[in-house]
Order: structure tokens, then C-alpha cells, then sequence
């Protein structure tokens, strides 16, 4: 989460978040982060009425590169161990498992048991108390991360990742926020940061994965007018 005097910017899991971070502290002076990954309602007092901006990454694209990301780490997170069963399941299997989550018991159980019981401020930052909540709600992983991080009071703009350097410029304008020649041209030229290695996701989902992805994420699908092989 970083805050500034007149707005607050809140980076959901693998959607483009680093490289606003890291663009905002660099060139926004009164730019400060407050933990990682945090949720809109644990913004301090003084910002929680201002709006807020964040991304949002077509879901079909984020299950791919989640895994991608885990499946290449030598120690990945207790999520990615326990989803694909150390390892042993393939991509389909593993987010099948994650898409699932919001209907299952016993492996949220098991999930929920290894995460950290507070917040820690790296990686997935996700205290087991924050994940309870997805049981019995039929969401897909990658929606309840979304609503779980941009729910709050106060106005919230959310845009697309793929969109992400057409509209952040415009985005922080219509807040207030001076934007220099500079900073114009670091969100047009500048490197993507924190990318996991893949091919097209297109290339990871059989039929039924593709529907399921569309069941468990429909609302956000919905709500930014998503389509498979954006």
C-alpha cells in the first residue's frame, strides 16, 4: 500500500503493482509504503477516505502466472505447496484446487492452518484470519483477492493491468497528482518488473478449467469486461 497526500494505491497480487510502487515512491515526493499486499480497510486513519487506485489483471492471465512464479521458486509459498501437493499436480490440477477453495472445507482448513496468524509484510501476506472468510463463498482465488483488498469506504478506481500504462497517467490526473514529463515517460518506457516466465496463458487451459475460471471469477470478469485470450 502506498499512501500519499492525495491518494492511496493498493497492489493486488500479480497485477502490475511493482511497477506502480516503485514508480510512485520514485517520482511522487510524499509517496510512503504502509505494509505490502494490505487491504483497503487498513489504510491509517488519515488516508481512508481518500480515493484509492489499484489494477486488476484478466483472471485466466493471473492463474497462469501465479503458478508459473511458485512452480520456478526453490522454496514456494505454503498456498502453492499445499494447492499442487508439493508440487506433484500440474498447473490444471493445482488452480483447480485454488478455484475451489471457496466451495471446499478440508483443504481450506489445512491452508488457512499454515498461513501466518499476522500479517507479516512479504509475500503473499495473507494471515490465515484473512483467507477464512472465502469458505462457503464460491468465489475463485483471484476474485476474493480482489474484493478482500479494494472493499472499503470512499471512492476506489480500479483499471485493467493490460490497460496499465495507457491509463495510470490519467488515473493519477484525475486525483490531483501533478504528473512531470518525466513520470510520462517512465510509464511509457520504463521495464516491467516482477514478471514470471510463461507461455500465452491461452496455452494452459483445457475446457473445463476455462469454464471454471469464468464460474468461480465471473464477477470480476464481469465488472472489467474480461474475455479469455484478451
Amino acid at each position: 500500500m502506498i499512501v500519499t497526500d492525495r491518494f492511496v494505491f493498493l497492489h493486488l497480487h500479480k497485477s502490475g503493482g511493482t511497477f506502480v510502487n516503485e514508480f510512485l515512491l520514485r517520482f511522487v515526493p510524499e509517496a510512503r509504503q504502509i505494509g505490502y499486499h494490505l487491504p483497503r480497510r487498513l489504510a491509517p486513519p488519515m488516508a481512508a477516505q481518500l480515493p484509492a487506485l489499484g489494477f486488476v489483471r484478466n483472471p485466466w492471465s493471473y492463474y497462469v502466472s501465479w503458478y508459473s512464479f511458485q512452480a520456478r521458486r526453490r522454496a514456494p509459498n505454503a498456498l502453492f505447496q499445499i494447492l499442487s501437493q508439493n508440487g506433484e499436480l500440474d498447473f490444471e490440477h493445482t488452480v483447480a484446487n485454488m478455484l475451489n477453495l471457496g466451495t471446499s472445507g478440508k483443504l481450506l482448513d489445512e491452508i488457512v492452518g499454515a498461513l501466518p496468524a499476522n500479517y507479516t509484510n512479504k509475500g503473499l501476506n495473507i494471515p490465515g484470519f484473512a483467507l477464512e472468510p472465502i469458505r462457503l463463498s464460491g468465489r475463485g482465488f483471484y476474485s476474493y483477492l480482489y474484493w478482500y483488498l479494494y472493499d472499503g469506504p470512499g471512492v476506489m478506481h480500479v483499471r485493467r493491468t493490460d490497460r496499465l500504462r495507457a491509463e495510470l497517467v490519467s488515473m493519477l490526473i484525475a486525483v490531483g497528482q501533478p504528473v512531470s514529463a518525466a513520470m510520462r515517460a517512465h510509464v511509457s518506457e520504463a521495464a516491467d518488473r516482477n514478471t514470471s516466465e510463461h507461455a500465452a496463458y491461452t496455452e494452459y487451459y483445457g475446457r473445463e478449467l476455462r469454464d471454471l475460471v469464468a464460474e468461480r471469477d465471473a464477477d470480476v470478469v464481469s465488472r472489467h469486461e474480461f474475455k479469455f485470450g484478451d
